[in-house]
């Protein structure tokens, strides 16, 4: 009798991936592998469809280069050479060299640094951080992305809520400012059509002709970092032409009478060499932006990498307030759901701060490099965990980074998925799981969709979780306390574990049978439609006694904007179609994708240097050089120069990437990183 083949389980899970989307699949598992994943069709707003990386995630999972086993360093620093070691011997060497660097140095001189490699509830934040509080590690500010905008944002309006994106349907002027939403926040993309198919105009402003500029009815190419003067004249504007909501703005705000008189110094005829646009079309996006109702501002990433980077974001949440944009279904301003998702959660559960040692520094992520350097920080840092992060493509100030992990007194331990460019200088490499293989909770920064994400198969390899990898050292290192192994359903109940009433009756075994829920709030939900506005005076703060005790200015202004010096370009970096950060770069398909390194130039820019498109040219300023493929673009304007992030290794095959060339520069407030405010010479490669 024929034998039917073994029937396949379909599991549930979500994308932890470092992006707004945060897409529901469903992976098909038979015999304990997995065959095939592919997007929820049912889920609303992933409708069935990955992204260009994802659709790979497979070949993530089973990729030769995998981590499969702990690797114990035996050449030099850099040179990426390993042989392959046991769990406890890896883990009784770092416990003994960690007491011993703690005896000798105190607990500051190790430093934990991670990011969001995996977005996951507890894979990201959980046992980790009580871990390393209750062992006073060294403490990390995390606020390389995102903190910036949330902290402008909070200056206005108290706190970083703002449109339900699938609201924009209702919105009939929407302006994507600093976003290129068809690579970068794909899922929302039909949303943006949908609204534009019941009459919604699409304006993007970005410097950069991006792909969703193309697809704009209008591009607004500012000058980088212009962001907040560009509002300024809006307001200007909006203010002479009485297109103001007096009756809003005299309920729910503060400080007005104070800023119209800054907007006074504005007009759009002083500011339009600033911005980079004409008169004409200044006046022209405020009046439009004012008159038609609902209208709304969806800023995301890009208005944050500028030093000026906070004060962009605390100014532009300005106009929907003196518009009363808030009032309208649709209308007011959406960024990140992040920060709604997890107030929603119990977080402190989660992380449990008051077990932390009081008075423990903080170091700045961004600083990596010349924190790794510095001979004087006391103490010094004398270990390296990183997890969740490849901070050698990923973080400002490359070659710095890489000097300091070239230390022989520093001793480093990766736990990653495949080797990367900051495994080269590990002293140990420790496997990690997919996100296929871990279970967590996955709230989504781009809609209002709480995710399960549960484990399709086992471990590959001898491969653990973040929190498994904690638990595992926790032990190593002779602790005893019960919270510190606490296991993931435990972890995951305990977030679910909230008095909010948007999570009434989101359950773990509703998320286990589903896979997601989505908030309990009514579809028209306006944050700020009757003000309400979380700040000191309960009301949006267009004057801000905040900002003035710390020393700032209290009123909405241009910041700080970076100016080149002679025949200097000012470089942005972008996210690229094949490549999210560093992940899928290891991929030979993604490579090919992706191509040569290049940068591209407007054909002005270009002329003047003698280049053409294709030549190979030298990017260079005072931090290091790279060597790269000369595009000539019609996307840019001049004095803008363009280049992709993400990859290692420049159109020479030397090992550098664009972050060879970006500073720290810290942002005004909130604790980022000015790295757009970075500026090169382009020359012949010789």
């Amino acid at each position: 009798m024929e034998q039917l083949a073994n029937p396949f389980t379909i599991i549930r899970g979500a994308c932890g991936h470092d992006c707004p989307d945060t897409c529901s699949w469903l992976v098909e598992v038979r015999d304990g592998k997995a065959e095939r994943m592919y997007g929820d069709p049912a889920h609303p707003f992933t409708r069935g469809t990955l992204c260009a990386k994802v659709n790979h995630y497979l070949e993530r999972v089973y990729h030769p280069d995998r981590i499969l086993h702990p690797l114990k360093r035996v050449g030099a620093k850099g040179e990426g050479r390993f042989v392959q070691t046991t769990w406890d011997e890896a883990l009784a060497d770092i416990s003994a060299r960690w007491h011993d660097i703690i005896a000798e140095s105190g607990a500051e001189a190790i430093q934990p640094f991670s990011f969001a490699g995996n977005q996951g509830l507890i894979q990201m934040a959980s046992l980790d951080r009580r871990l390393s509080d209750v062992m006073g590690f060294s403490k990390l500010d995390r606020s390389l992305c995102g903190e910036v905008a949330a902290a402008g944002l909070t200056t206005t309006n108290g706190c970083g809520f703002g449109v339900d994106p699938e609201e924009l349907v209702h919105s009939r002027y929407i302006v994507l400012w600093g976003t290129n939403t068809i690579v970068t926040n794909l899922h929302l993309w039909p949303v943006i059509l949908e609204a534009r198919a019941r009459g919604a105009r699409i304006v993007v402003v970005d410097p950069v002709k991006t792909r969703t500029a193309e697809q704009a009815d209008w591009h607004l190419a500012v000058r980088p970092g212009s962001d907040a003067t560009l509002a300024l004249a809006m307001m200007h504007v909006i203010i002479r032409d009485d297109l103001v909501d007096h009756d809003y703005v005299s309920r729910y705000a503060e400080g007005y009478e104070q800023l119209v008189e800054r907007a006074q110094d504005y007009a759009p005829a002083v500011v339009a060499p600033v911005v980079g646009l004409s008169e004409d079309e200044i006046e022209r996006f405020a009046r439009e932006y004012a008159t038609t109702t609902p209208s709304l501002l969806r800023p995301l990433i890009g208005l944050e990498h500028h030093r000026n980077g906070a004060m962009a974001f605390r100014t532009m949440a300005c106009l929907p307030v003196l518009t009363g944009a808030w009032r309208h279904r649709g209308g007011g301003l959406a960024r990140s759901t992040g920060a709604l998702q997890y107030s929603t959660l119990n977080n402190r559960g989660i992380l449990m701060p008051e077990k932390g040692s009081p008075g423990v520094r903080t170091l700045n992520m961004r600083d990596l490099g010349n924190d790794l350097c510095n001979r004087d920080l006391n103490p010094p840092i004398r270990s390296l965990c990183v997890y969740n992060c490849n901070p050698v493509v990923t973080v400002p100030n490359q070659q710095r980074i890489i000097e300091g992990l070239l230390r022989d007194d520093l001793f480093t331990i990766v736990h990653d998925l495949v080797a990367t460019e900051t495994t080269r200088y590990a002293d140990y490499v420790l496997p990690a799981t997919s996100q296929i293989e871990c279970l967590d909770l996955v709230p989504a920064w781009g809609h209002h969709y709480l995710s399960m994400n549960r484990p399709a198969i086992p471990p590959v390899g001898e491969s653990v979780s973040n929190t498994e990898f904690f638990r595992r050292l926790a032990a190593a290192l002779g602790r005893t306390e019960p919270w510190l192994f606490d296991s993931d359903e435990t972890l995951l109940r305990t977030a679910l574990n909230s008095s909010h009433p948007w999570l009434e009756g989101i359950t773990y075994e509703r998320l286990f049978e589903d896979g997601y829920a989505r908030l309990n709030h009514e579809r028209d939900w306006r944050p700020f439609a009757q003000g309400g506005f979380p700040t000191r005076s309960g009301k949006a703060e267009l004057w801000s006694d905040a900002l003035q005790e710390q020393g700032l200015d209290p009123l909405p202004a241009s910041g700080d904007i970076a100016q080149p010096k002679g025949q200097e370009l000012q470089l942005i970096t972008g996210k690229t179609l094949h490549f999210l950060n560093s992940s899928y770069s290891h991929i030979e398909l993604h490579r090919q994708r992706e191509g040569i390194l290049f940068i591209e130039l407007h054909a002005a820019d270009a002329q003047c240097r003698d280049l053409s498109h294709g030549d190979i040219v030298r990017v260079a300023n005072r931090q290091g050089a790279v060597v790269a493929e000369c595009r000539v673009s019609e996307r840019m304007r001049p004095g803008i120069a363009w280049m992709p992030f993400g990859g290692f290794g420049d159109a020479q095959g030397n090992a550098c990437s664009v972050n060879t060339l970006t500073p720290e520069e810290p942002t005004d407030w909130g604790g980022g990183s000015g790295f757009y405010d970075t500026f090169v010479e382009v020359t012949r490669y010789k």
